[in-house]
């Protein structure tokens, strides 16, 4: 017994060492746990439980030239309920009025809300959810129903934002105001257009707000506060003109459902400053709309045809190799270089004319002799030429993905015996439309070509931060001499050349027509071939206010009629006309009576001096917001204003013709 009590004794001092030796070990352990890595631990838990979330700023709007949105951020909100805030007491008090409330902005019972909101209660619910996209009038309803307007620890309301970025007007130029986003395949930021082009203005600076973690994987805001309030985007005033995008677009659309095309476009620019007014970018789907999908005004480089007749015409007339009056031969309609045949589109040709009237009619055989002959030895020539007319390279526009222009060149690779005569009627060559446009537009604006410009200004209201002024590419395209001429034979192109179907005699256009066959000498073969109808030009003719070009691509050829005079030509007439039938005034900007409310068309009809001396509020509903922010800085009494929303006044917190108080707020809401 004693031999067996001494080994039990043995495993009795083994079995409290080893229970010492754990415990010094756990103490060692609190303690580092405790004093040495006690930050490290404390910080990672807080890093579990408590963490910073960004909050979106408000990006800037996207106004057009006459004040209308294209572009602008809604706020959205959602409404939850920490059913553990509430004391007992102040729950039972005012969870009757809390849900007969609800009631008047969400509709259901009184009944169902109070029973969902005890059933949250008992089922300890931390982010019981109210509502969710919401609007900004309904939500601060909601924020001041009974115990919710106790606030986040006393009343649990949990207020979460976001912001949804919407186009007022439609899919109307979509596509040139454009988007930028995240890509959630890549994380990449993506984008297009000005939201894209101009992002470090619109988007602002975000904010921070804490959250703390509750059940479930949720967050839920440590206070009503923001960490870092957001700093809102400027807004962006584009050059568009919703009247006369509303113009163009509709004038095409219509163009390409009677044609069934494929997809086409039309620029609408004010000659002397380059400001886009209208522009508008279709293509046909799969169900047979049409939509914007793609700008191809501004990236789809291809063979222009006739269009590119100007720059023959252009070079050799500041040459002097030739002159309007020069007669050529059309030989019957054909002519051919190196085996391969130039032809007229009309059968037997024009006979014996001058180069204006070929120029005027087209003549494939006229322009190329014109050029091949007196360009023929030195071919670098008629190629510099262009270059010096800047079709060689981009426009350098804001938007990602401008079209590269081709223009080979006496030398290189792509260069043959027929890259000459080619080029002369608009192959082998590459441009889009919007280069096209900008060398037309050169001569409307007596040879000054400017750059083409989608933005005129950065404004945080009513302050200017940055202004883009017209940018002059070439101030001397040509001579004057040559202008002139150009312009009267393009002129004469719609009075009696290949455009005459389009000529009325109560108002002047001039212009080119292109027809060009697309995809000529492809790999596809014959099958592969569509043709690409244009028109080209400026109006009024005399004195030239708006340059515009339309191209339309596969035109449904079952109608046999694919020329550019038959096909784009009515879209541009149209836009022409009805910007000047319908407008009151060629130099003043149109803006839809049906758009604007009487109060609004009467504002400034406000007496600005008398109320800046009664310092009494103006009445601001249906003012624009930009417009009514303004106007109460003109008050000689200065007052805070705070601008909910976008828009246009709906609702101001001082009435009309209230005194005002030297440092008030005043709350516009707007729609």
């Amino acid at each position: 017994m004693a031999v067996e009590d001494k080994h039990i004794s043995y495993r009795i001092y083994l079995v409290a060492v080893f229970i010492f030796v754990m415990a010094i070990a756990i103490v060692v352990k609190l303690t580092n746990i405790q004093w040495v890595e006690g930050d490290h631990y404390r910080k990672l838990a807080k890093q579990r439980t408590v963490r910073n979330f960004v909050i979106p700023a408000n990006k800037g709007n996207i106004y057009s030239a006459d004040g209308s949105l294209l572009a602008t951020s809604i706020p959205n909100y959602e409404i939850r309920f920490d059913a553990k805030a509430p004391k007992t007491e102040t729950f039972e008090k005012y969870v009757k009025a809390l849900s007969d409330s609800l009631v008047t902005v969400l509709g259901k019972s009184g009944s169902y809300f109070e029973q969902e909101l005890r059933r949250a209660r008992d089922h300890k619910n931390r982010y019981y959810l109210i509502a969710r996209n919401l609007s900004y009038t309904d939500y601060v309803k909601i924020k001041g129903f009974p115990l919710f307007k106790l606030g986040a620890f006393k009343g649990g309301i949990i207020v979460e934002q976001e912001t949804v970025r919407k186009h007022p007007i439609g899919k109307i130029a979509e596509r040139t105001i454009g988007y930028d986003r995240i890509d959630p395949a890549t994380g990449i930021e993506v984008g297009k257009g000005i939201e894209w082009a101009f992002k470090n203005y619109l988007n602002g600076k975000d904010g921070k707000i804490l959250k703390q973690k509750i059940a479930k994987g949720q967050w839920k805001p440590i206070r009503d506060i923001n960490e870092v309030d957001p700093i809102d985007g400027y807004d962006v005033i584009s050059t568009i003109d919703v009247f006369i995008q509303d113009i163009a677009h509709h004038a095409l659309l219509k163009q390409l459902e009677d044609y069934g095309a494929d997809h086409g476009c039309v620029v609408v620019m004010e000659t002397e400053t380059g400001h886009v007014k209208a522009i508008s970018n279709l293509g046909r789907q799969e169900d047979g709309s049409y939509t914007e999908t793609t700008n191809y005004a501004v990236a789809e480089s291809h063979e222009p045809g006739s269009t590119f007749k100007l720059v023959d015409l252009m070079a050799i007339l500041e040459d002097k190799v030739a002159d309007t009056s020069t007669v050529y031969d059309s030989h019957g309609g054909v002519v051919k270089y190196y085996g391969r045949s130039v032809r007229d589109s009309h059968t037997g040709g024009y006979g014996k004319v001058s180069l204006a009237r070929g120029f005027e009619l087209s003549s494939n055989t006229v322009m190329v002799q014109a050029v091949y002959e007196n360009y023929k030895s030195n071919p670098k020539k008629f190629v510099d030429h262009i270059r010096d007319f800047g079709l060689n390279k981009t426009l350098g526009l804001h938007f990602k993905g401008e079209g590269r222009p081709i223009i080979p060149y006496p030398g290189d690779k792509s260069w043959s015996g027929i890259s000459l005569p080619w080029m002369a009627f608009g192959y082998e060559v590459s441009v889009t439309p919007m280069q096209t446009l900008a060398f037309y537009n050169s001569v409307a604006n007596n040879g000054v070509m400017v750059k083409p410009q989608f933005v005129s200004e950065i404004k945080e209201w009513n302050n200017t931060i940055k202004k883009f002024d017209t940018e002059v590419i070439n101030p001397r395209i040509c001579s004057p001499e040559t202008i002139k001429k150009l312009r009267a034979v393009l002129l004469n192109v719609v009075k009696k050349g290949t455009a005459s179907k389009l000529y009325s005699k109560d108002f002047s256009m001039a212009g080119k027509t292109g027809t060009a066959q697309m995809n000529y000498g492809g790999k596809d073969g014959k099958s592969a071939l569509y043709y690409a109808s244009s028109f080209v030009g400026y109006f009024p003719a005399d004195h030239p206010k708006y340059s515009c070009i339309v191209v339309v691509h596969k035109p449904n050829t079952s109608k046999n009629n694919y020329y550019g005079a038959d096909v784009a030509g009515p879209v541009f007439k149209r836009i022409a006309q009805k910007i000047f039938t319908d407008a009151p005034s060629t130099n003043k900007i149109k803006q839809l009576d049906s758009k604007i409310p009487k109060q609004e068309i009467s504002y400034d009809k406000f007496d600005k001096e008398s109320n800046k001396k009664l310092n009494q509020i103006p009445n601001l509903k249906g003012m624009p917001g930009m417009d009514a922010v303004a106007l109460l800085e003109n008050l000689d009494v200065k007052i805070k204003v705070k601008v909910i929303g976008v828009g246009k006044v709906k609702k101001q917190s001082i009435q009309a013709g209230q005194n005002i108080i030297k440092n008030t707020t005043i709350v516009l809401e707007l729609s």
